[in-house]
């Protein structure tokens, strides 16, 4: 009894499988071809792209990946923010965090944040952030951010807040 049961829930399968692709208006043929990985890429890259031109999305990149996107999500819905992270140089990078951050969390949206920087301008590949921790720091309205997980909120940070990222001074 059961090998029949069997059976027609695979013929039934069959059956669905056949209509939704007739339904389509996929050939049997193309529905068991394999595209290369290439082409899979290059439709999922125009997918993004025009994802992209929605009004919430519109100021992300073109090359966005899932985190910008439930990123910039969160920030419409208030669960995040954006830390503008001022450079010596005059660079300001806009990071998002989530609302009751650490700077360790603030320290690890700027790491992804160059490093994704550099993976779209085709930059550095590897970037030692022991290095960077050790000889940068970040500040708010002159005070370091020292504690590492002490919450951005204790230091009062804000939404839209500027932090400087600077060279440590040396002590004698």
């Amino acid at each position: 009894m059961k090998e029949s049961e069997e059976m027609d829930g695979n013929v039934k399968a069959e059956y669905e499988t056949e209509l939704n692709i007739q339904e389509c208006g996929i050939k049997e043929e193309d529905a068991e071809e394999e595209l290369p990985h290439a082409e899979v890429i290059d439709i999922f890259q125009e997918g993004l792209a025009m994802m992209v031109q929605d009004p919430l999305l519109c100021d992300l990149p073109i090359q966005v990946t899932l985190e910008e996107i439930n990123s910039q999500i969160a920030l419409e819905f208030g669960q995040a923010m954006t830390v503008r992270v001022c450079k010596a140089d005059g660079e300001v990078m806009p990071v998002v965090v989530i609302q009751n951050a650490t700077v360790l969390d603030l320290k690890r949206a700027i790491q992804r944040y160059i490093q994704l920087k550099h993976q779209r301008e085709g930059g550095i590949q590897h970037i030692s952030w022991k290095y960077v921790w050790n000889t940068y720091q970040l500040s708010f309205s002159g005070e370091k951010l020292e504690s590492d997980d002490k919450s951005l909120r204790e230091y009062g940070i804000k939404n839209r807040d500027e932090v400087v990222f600077m060279k440590k001074l040396k002590k004698k």
